[in-house]
């Protein structure tokens, strides 16, 4: 590529560029789930009010637009929907609904993620997905919410991220029910497969023609040593079992599909079994290496296997003092405008996050927010970075 600070942006038009949260993460009070049963024992940070955005939609949609976005990509939180099993609260879906309305009166596309890491408590004590009977209460919910709010909502996944929750979940143990069991972690992920399939038929059946996927956590593996045959038998078998197993499974059931980007391996294949390396590079505060040019490699492989329209459904760094944020995402929109240039039809890019948020298991320590957030006075600041929409804004 050209150098960065002359390659223009040529985005098409139409093109969504929006940033992203979730309801556990940046709602506050979201005590009916698992996630708030456990962080009450102390077994992860408490969230407590977090941003408060529940209360604060408005300001942080408008913030959203003044800062060059077009779009939105939020999810519902399920425990407030069915806080008990089969007991809808209407008032909770009258207020996502208002929410969504306002998204698009501020000219928001609204992108909308049924389920987000967090379950409702009752769903958890059923086993949650690591039980296949569980699944039609999944399907239950979503077609609920397309009966319910399917007029406010342009743009569907089911699930976020099956496999991090699967591997956080069940093969480590660091996230509920903190249950290191990797035959259970396997019941798990071929089980969310099914509950994508079972809510896409139950939306399908409110709106046809609902464009529904799901939000996939894939990353690009290279070989160490381009030359070593173990190094490439390593990236191949870590690509089929980490980036395209799950959509393999579902690949009939989505109209796109929703990538997040974060992370970069550089794998090899010896003695010590499988190791990274090329650790030495520009790293967020999470320790994660940045590598741009990535998010190309994954969107032309993915274009190559499904030819299905791509939305970046989360792509982001948690930066605390603001030096990389901007050129993080300048340089992951070259790559993505490189792609289009290529073929792939890239409809969109979802920063993640919109505003400072709970980061699970890493509590609030951690920045990505557009938004700076005062959680003492809940005062909302705009980072400088976030003016790199309004750049790319004009150069498109």
């Amino acid at each position: 590529m050209k150098d960065k600070k002359q390659t223009p942006i040529n985005l098409p038009n139409g093109f969504l560029l929006g940033a992203a949260t979730s309801s556990h993460q940046v709602e506050g009070n979201n005590t009916n789930n698992d996630w708030w049963h456990y962080e009450q024992q102390d077994r992860v940070p408490r969230s407590g009010r977090g941003p408060d955005h529940w209360h604060r939609y408005e300001e942080d949609y408008r913030l959203a637009k003044q800062i060059g976005l077009n779009a939105m990509r939020i999810s519902i939180e399920w425990s407030r929907i069915e806080p008990r099993e089969g007991k809808v609260d209407v008032a909770a879906i009258a207020h996502y609904k208002r929410e969504l309305q306002y998204m698009k009166s501020q000219g928001l596309t609204r992108m909308v993620t049924l389920w987000h890491f967090t379950l409702p408590q009752w769903f958890a004590k059923q086993g949650g997905f690591a039980k296949r009977r569980n699944v039609k209460h999944f399907a239950n919910y979503a077609k609920l919410i397309a009966q319910e709010l399917g007029d406010e909502i342009d743009l569907w996944n089911t699930i976020n991220e099956p496999e991090v929750y699967t591997y956080m979940s069940s093969l480590r143990g660091l996230w509920p029910p903190f249950r290191k069991n990797p035959l259970r972690g396997l019941w798990l992920f071929f089980n969310l497969a099914a509950a994508h399939r079972a809510a896409y038929q139950a939306i399908k059946t409110v709106l046809p023609h609902a464009q529904i996927s799901i939000a996939k956590n894939n990353v690009y593996n290279e070989p160490f040593r381009s030359d070593s045959w173990l190094d490439r038998l390593a990236v191949n078998f870590t690509d089929w079992y980490g980036n395209y197993l799950f959509l393999n499974l579902v690949k009939n059931q989505l109209d796109f599909i929703g990538l997040n980007y974060y992370f970069y391996h550089s794998l090899t294949l010896g003695f010590a079994g499988l190791q990274q390396k090329n650790l030495d590079g520009p790293k967020s505060d999470m320790g994660w290496r940045t590598f741009p040019e990535g998010i190309y490699h994954l969107i032309m492989e993915l274009h190559r296997r499904y030819n299905k329209p791509i939305y970046i459904t989360e792509n982001g760094i948690a930066n605390a003092r603001d030096d990389m944020r901007q050129d993080f995402i300048r340089e992951h929109l070259e790559w993505c405008d490189k792609a289009i240039e290529e073929g792939a039809d890239v409809k969109g890019y979802f920063y993640w996050s919109l505003i400072d948020n709970y980061e699970w298991a890493d509590g609030y320590d951690r920045k990505f927010g557009l938004i700076e957030i005062n959680y003492e006075t809940q005062e909302r600041t705009i980072r400088p970075s976030a003016e790199i929409f309004k750049q790319i804004k004009k150069s498109s």
